[in-house]
């Protein structure tokens, strides 16, 4: 007798089919659900592979656009970034991928979601904590935190060998000695070779920036316009524009691809208390974050970015930890759209050898003034009033040395200048 039904999170390979298996064994009628989110994968093949095993139904899902528009361009108007490299390209696409699930499973009448992500990393966090934000009452499926799968199947070997037995076919072929998870804004490369920090990533390795050795000899100049910080059109010198931001984002990775922009390798903690070592590429993201940088700098009020700037790595954790679908991240959203307002222009980005550089920028709403800036003006600035700012400014200075005078005379001695007596 049927336990209900379950909607899992299928990818068409080994992991992910062996689990549909599994839970039909345990007793499920499994509905597969798989996301485009931009991966380099055969859809079709992966969607046979799910009904040849017996699932009632499989969804293939296009979430490509909504991804672009619904979270990489909110974090990019954050300047979303974990511990000042890691551009969450994975973080992003999991809420994304997860609302969808939970949609299916309302939609079937499902009681169940399940995933196929492992009971060490951050994903099984992502999904679920998206699934119960969205859903208090779905149940939760987590193969790989379950005893009787996980001692079932304690490495690839039992997992290769279920799938014999169960006619589950794998692509052949030599496995990369890496796990990888990609989507239209990253690929992520870990464990397998590079789970020793000493030895580096392969050329070999890298898609989306392309290899070292073919990257454009020549530098490249794009445009990227803004409004209220969010990207609305890409152009370059030879009359290549996109608006549609889906196009305009793909456009990007192209660009990107071709200069090697967006490699990082680092180590990184967990949310569960690991670290972990990672290597990523993000190409199109890496060139718009550059832009979006630059046009706050000439249109964003001083006190709001400074403000903005505090919030941002908070913004940057609640997004890797999961937390997409919070009321703080909902507080959090709220106030970078309105830091956003009026953050308007374009931005011009010098692409060259796997780096990135704002070089020319110009906004109707910007806040610099070239004749302030000058060192010849002198109409709107008198620079005699700067005498009477820096004294207001030291007197705090000036109290702290006269208190530490009194009290703690012996500290002052590594501050002695000749001729000053304290």
């Amino acid at each position: 007798m049927s336990k209900g039904k379950v909607v899992l999170a299928y990818s068409g390979g080994l992991d992910t089919s062996v689990i549909l298996k599994w839970l039909q064994e345990e007793g499920y009628s499994v509905i597969c659900f798989i996301a485009d989110v931009g991966q380099d994968e055969d859809f079709n093949a992966a969607k046979e592979r799910a009904l040849s095993l017996g699932a009632e139904r499989v969804y293939v899902e296009d979430l490509k656009r909504v991804f672009v528009t619904d979270y990489i361009f909110p974090a990019i108007k954050a300047n979303a970034i974990y511990e000042s490299r890691y551009l969450l390209g994975t973080s992003l696409a999991r809420p994304c991928i997860a609302k969808r699930q939970v949609e299916i499973a309302e939609q079937e009448g499902a009681l169940f979601v399940a995933h196929g992500a492992t009971g060490k990393g951050n994903d099984q966090v992502r999904f679920e904590l998206t699934y119960y934000a969205l859903n208090p009452s779905i149940q939760v499926i987590a193969p790989w935190r379950e005893p009787r799968f996980f001692h079932r199947f304690s490495g690839r070997t039992d997992l290769l060998n279920y799938a014999r037995q169960k006619g589950i076919s794998m692509p052949s072929g030599e496995k990369p000695p890496y796990s990888m998870d990609e989507n239209l804004m990253h690929i992520s490369y870990e464990s397998g070779d590079l789970e020793d920090p000493r030895s580096p990533g392969s050329e070999s390795m890298y898609k989306k920036t392309g290899r070292l050795e073919e990257w454009a000899p020549e530098p490249e100049v794009i445009r990227i316009h803004f409004r209220d910080g969010t990207p609305v059109a890409v152009e370059n010198k030879k009359g290549e524009r996109e608006e549609d931001a889906l196009q305009l984002f793909l456009y990007l990775n192209r660009v990107a691809c071709r200069h090697g922009i967006g490699r990082v390798d680092i180590v990184e903690n967990r949310f569960v208390g690991i670290k972990s070592r990672g290597i990523y590429e993000t190409p199109g993201a890496t060139i718009l974050r550059c832009a979006h940088l630059d046009i706050e700098g000439i249109a964003m009020d001083r006190e709001v970015l400074r403000l903005r700037d505090m919030l941002s790595p908070k913004f940057s954790e609640i997004l890797y930890y999961g937390f997409w679908f919070s009321p703080e991240m909902d507080f959090l959203l709220a106030a970078m759209n309105k830091a956003q307002e009026l953050v308007d222009g374009w931005v011009d980005v010098l692409c060259y050898k796997g780096n990135c550089m704002a070089v020319a920028r110009e906004s109707p709403t910007s806040l610099y003034s070239d004749k302030l800036a000058s060192m010849e003006e002198v109409e709107s600035y008198n620079p005699t009033d700067a005498g009477g700012f820096i004294r207001i400014n030291a007197i705090r200075l000036r109290a702290h040395r006269e208190i530490l005078k009194k009290v703690d005379p012996e500290r002052l001695k590594k501050y002695d200048i000749k001729g000053v007596t304290y």
